[in-house]
């Protein structure tokens, strides 16, 4: 059974209010490198706080990669968010950072690409 630790709990809290951030600033377009929230201070292992956070609360890919890719930046893991595209045929839309499982952008076409918070 694991223990819930504080660190977990503000990773969490950082994470609720990053992704309600993120959405926000997506009103207005894809948000400018280095605009989501940075999260305190906390262990890298708080990134699985993170995680569960977003899938709890049905993030978007595209609300997902952006928070872990600002959470990524905070502990030295810098990564591009990749915004891709399929065709025109059966149209969709998807979004993953740079660097994850290859299969996080198969068959999807680069359309944008997001730098890393500096």
């Amino acid at each position: 059974m694991h223990r819930l630790r504080p660190t977990l709990l503000v990773a969490a809290a950082w994470a609720w209010l990053a992704a309600r951030g993120v959405r926000r600033l997506l009103l207005d377009g894809v948000p400018a490198p280095g605009s989501v929230r940075r999260p305190p201070p906390l262990p890298a292992g708080g990134r699985r706080a993170v995680v569960a956070v977003l899938r709890r609360r049905g993030a978007t890919c595209l609300v997902e990669a952006l928070v872990l890719q600002a959470w990524d930046a905070a502990h030295g893991h810098r990564r591009d968010v990749v915004i891709g595209v399929t065709g025109a045929a059966d149209f969709q839309a998807h979004a993953w950072l740079d660097g994850d499982a290859s299969s996080s952008g198969e068959g999807f076409a680069e359309l944008v690409r997001v730098p890393a918070p500096g």
